[in-house]
């Protein structure tokens, strides 16, 4: 029974296992940056790190814009109908990441000194991170859209046990700068692996190519605008009105949280190119079957997951974290475990279906205007209840992006089916 089905989905559950094996790695060394961080670092230089870095992932955001994600789509559609243009994509979303981190890096340098003040110099270190991230991302997605999982897997893995022997040591040798130098280093070694890895492409300038990833990639780039205001921009409120020790421990909870949410994201990545050609075939019954299926699914695992950090969570953060087992953990920790549930349902479903059936315009809209509403939200419940405030709009924000983004993309996916 077992074997016949292992047979029946073997692709999936060989490339998830590659998967599984690559991010694993790759998380893995942040995680143990981030994890080490946490022990080494006093709560206060801990909370730095992590608004620090919340800055430059909401400025990478605007370097990468979606072109990673895109990439992945027009990599599987490419290999299927035109090598030429496959061939071109490397070389035309690498000039768009290039032009949008330039800019985003000058407005840093203009902008930075007079409202990041003395952390200004902090965010400094991380700069290189604005252009070696989305380049990172660039190539994940023409892995992943080639299904070249097992490749990506071995090239992660190399990167992250080199990486280990400089990790430590940063860290430990030189506390918060040292973390931050850590990060740089690692997305260079990983960058360079997927370089010399990756060799099926041209330097010709496609005007087509660049006009469908860019045009593509600005639609899921506003989404992930809006999934970070309504998710993750209050880091930079709370650190503005320098709630540092508050970031520090929702940080610790979130980022633990997060590496859980990892394998239902993976899953996602894994399966997206076998939802793109189904979208592209426009069997649309097929992909609102599976999508009512999936929904059941990862809904049930995140209530049960939800139900064991639940009870698990304090227990570990006591004995693992004893310098965050305090008021403050108490006072956020069912916050984020609600959180974590919303994210365990949610993350399979729009990584591996929504975006790569071509509705990333759907999402793009609904996560624009949920972020708007968050932000505001935050400032609101800031003033009105102090730093919790923006901790109640992170949990409003995500049920109501898991709720009511499935509900739009049911009845999209359904008229569809109706109209075949």
């Amino acid at each position: 029974m077992l074997k016949d089905k292992y047979h029946q989905h073997k692709e999936t559950v060989d490339n998830f296992i590659w998967r599984v094996l690559q991010l694993g790695s790759k998380q893995g060394i942040i995680f143990i940056i981030f994890i080490l961080c946490a022990k080494i670092l006093v709560p206060y230089d801990f909370g730095i790190y992590n608004y620090v870095l919340a800055i430059i992932f909401f400025l990478v955001i605007f370097g990468d814009f979606g072109i990673s994600t895109a990439t992945s789509k027009y990599v599987t559609e490419y290999s299927l109908i035109d090598k030429e243009k496959l061939k071109a994509v490397l070389f035309n979303s690498g000039i768009l990441i290039l032009g949008l981190t330039l800019l985003i890096t000058a407005l840093t340098l203009i902008i930075g000194p007079s409202y990041l003040k003395d952390k200004y110099a902090y965010v400094l270190y991380l700069l290189p991170l604005i252009f070696l991230t989305p380049m990172t991302s660039l190539y994940d997605g023409i892995y992943r859209g080639l299904k070249k999982f097992k490749k990506l897997a071995i090239i992660s893995v190399i990167a992250s046990f080199i990486s280990i022997i400089f990790v430590y040591f940063l860290v430990k040798q030189y506390g918060l700068i040292g973390a931050l130098i850590a990060q740089n280093l690692f997305y260079l070694i990983l960058l360079i692996g997927l370089a010399i890895g990756y060799k099926e492409f041209n330097f010709k300038w496609n005007k087509t190519v660049m006009k469908e990833v860019g045009k593509y990639s600005f639609v899921y780039g506003i989404a992930v605008v809006g999934n970070y205001l309504f998710m993750r921009f209050g880091i930079l409120i709370l650190g503005h009105y320098n709630y540092i020790d508050q970031i520090a421990v929702y940080e610790l909870l979130n980022k633990i949280f997060m590496a859980l949410v990892l394998p239902f994201s993976m899953l996602g990545q894994v399966i997206a190119p076998n939802f793109t050609i189904l979208a592209a075939k426009k069997d649309y019954a097929k992909i609102y079957q599976k999508l009512k299926k999936y929904t059941l699914i990862f809904l049930a695992a995140g209530i049960i997951l939800g139900l064991l950090a639940y009870f698990l969570g304090p227990i570990l953060i006591r004995i693992f974290f004893a310098n965050y087992y305090n008021n403050l953990f108490f006072e956020i920790f069912i916050f984020t475990v609600i959180i974590f549930v919303t994210n365990v349902w949610s993350a399979t479903i729009d990584f591996g279906i929504t975006v790569p059936t071509g509705y990333a315009s759907l999402m793009a809209k609904f996560y624009l205007i949920l972020g708007v509403l968050g932000v505001i939200l935050s400032f609101i419940l800031l003033h009105l209840f102090g730093y919790i405030g923006i901790i109640y709009a992170f949990t409003i924000s995500s049920v109501l992006m898991a709720i009511g983004l499935r509900l739009i993309y049911f009845y999209k996916i359904r008229k569809k089916v109706s109209n075949s």
